[in-house]
């Protein structure tokens, strides 16, 4: 899909947009990771700079892990708070919609900014952005959605507005996104970084911060699910790790818990697809990674109502554990 950029009309428009304060609600999808927090973050506070009365809304909570990002304590989490940010969707002026590319991303939000009359701002990096927002930036090949809202922000002159915390927050959206460089890059990405870096971003404490604070919980969770629940299919280099309601129960896994664990399956000497299955209550929930040109993107869309990037998708299933592990081995083949 080619990438859609912004039109010299849309800048016009959007300077005028934001010229005088307004009310500006920014969301990101469900379950956000660092390029959702980051970018969405990283977008308010360049927002600031012009008065705005801005607010991040998440559908659902964030990891801790992300906790030293400035300002987000101050998200609105809409499974916490539901009046609270359905009246500031409400009360938009401009909705900026960042990292995911349909309505059913935001669950229920969903029909509150259909219905919304505030103007629409799409910024992503997903295939196929649906057709609801009056402007549109969307790049497939960009790294994330923080590279993208870099770009903005340059193509609106702005780059000197880019301080500290901005810049922690889009370079965090980065880091994570790409695996820390490892994957989903392009020239603009290392671009970006330099440019961050040289507006003071400190890039090693940040790792730190990001991958270095797991709870001692979440590193024998981390071995558990190695050692035990991971297995090996040679034959089509993959791996899968299938964690139970058990496993659940018996870890007290809570949300962020299991962040990065898909990511050791592709760590593995020739294994090239890496699957991820979670067992909860009422939902498998599934996370896939790859190399190369297999496209887990057309797997998790095609067989479980899922999507995402090329190399980095997800899906869900109402199934049993053991059917939806049996389904991915049997549909794998095609795809490799």
């Amino acid at each position: 899909m080619a990438p859609v950029f912004l039109s010299e009309r849309d800048i016009k428009d959007i300077k005028e947009l934001i010229a005088f304060p307004k009310n500006i609600a920014i969301i990101t999808h469900r379950n956000p990771d660092g390029d959702a927090l980051g970018s969405s973050l990283g977008l308010k506070g360049y927002l600031q700079h012009y008065n705005h009365n801005v607010s991040v809304i998440l559908p659902s909570e964030y990891p801790n892990n992300f906790h030293f990002l400035h300002g987000v304590e101050d998200c609105i989490v809409y499974d916490l708070t539901q009046e609270k940010a359905v009246d500031c969707l409400k009360n938009a002026d401009i909705i900026f919609c960042l990292d995911f590319n349909g309505l059913d991303r935001v669950d229920k939000l969903g029909i509150v900014i259909d219905e919304s009359n505030a103007k629409k701002i799409l910024i992503d990096h997903h295939l196929d952005p649906e057709p609801f927002p009056d402007y549109v930036m969307s790049d497939i090949k960009a790294s994330s959605t923080c590279e993208l809202v870099h770009r903005f922000i340059n193509e609106l002159g702005d780059l000197d507005k880019i301080n500290a915390h901005i810049g922690q927050a889009l370079f965090t959206g980065i880091i994570t996104d790409t695996g820390s460089f490892k994957y989903s890059t392009n020239a603009s990405t290392y671009n970006v970084a330099s440019d961050l870096k040289e507006r003071g971003v400190d890039d090693y404490t940040l790792q730190d911060q990001i991958f270095n604070t797991l709870t001692e919980k979440q590193l024998r969770l981390l071995g558990h699910a190695v050692t035990n629940r991971l297995e090996v299919i040679p034959e089509y280099k993959a791996g899968i790790i299938a964690l139970t309601k058990q496993d659940y129960f018996d870890f007290d896994i809570q949300r962020g818990d299991t962040e990065g664990i898909v990511n050791y399956i592709l760590m593995l000497d020739g294994i090239k697809v890496g699957a991820f299955i979670r067992e909860q209550p009422t939902i498998v929930k599934m996370s896939f990674r790859s190399k190369g040109d297999i496209s887990v993107q057309a797997l998790a869309r095609d067989h479980f109502n899922g999507g995402g990037h090329k190399n980095a998708s997800g899906g869900a299933a109402y199934a049993k554990l053991e059917d939806v592990v049996s389904r991915f081995k049997k549909v794998l083949p095609k795809y490799l």
